[in-house]
């Protein structure tokens, strides 16, 4: 199962953050195993072959949260 393992990185919206090995935690959107790419949040390393956990998100959960990080005073 393993070797079904895909992914296409469809577009890239943007970076977060980067630690001191060079991994960023990034948002793109993201085509899985050949289905229907969806936004997702996770940690990449530089080359993008190796990646942390993350979540994935349709274009609606990912509205719902924008509109709930605008209503967080930081």
């Amino acid at each position: 199962m393993a070797d079904d393992f895909s992914f296409e990185i469809k577009k890239s919206c943007g970076s977060i953050s980067e630690s001191k090995s060079g991994w960023k935690i990034e948002l793109n959107y993201v085509s899985w195993g050949g289905r229907d790419a969806k936004y997702d949040l996770r940690s990449w390393s530089p080359d993008h072959v190796k990646m942390g956990k993350g979540i994935t998100l349709t274009p609606e959960e990912l509205s719902s949260l924008k509109n709930l990080l605008n209503t967080i005073e930081i």
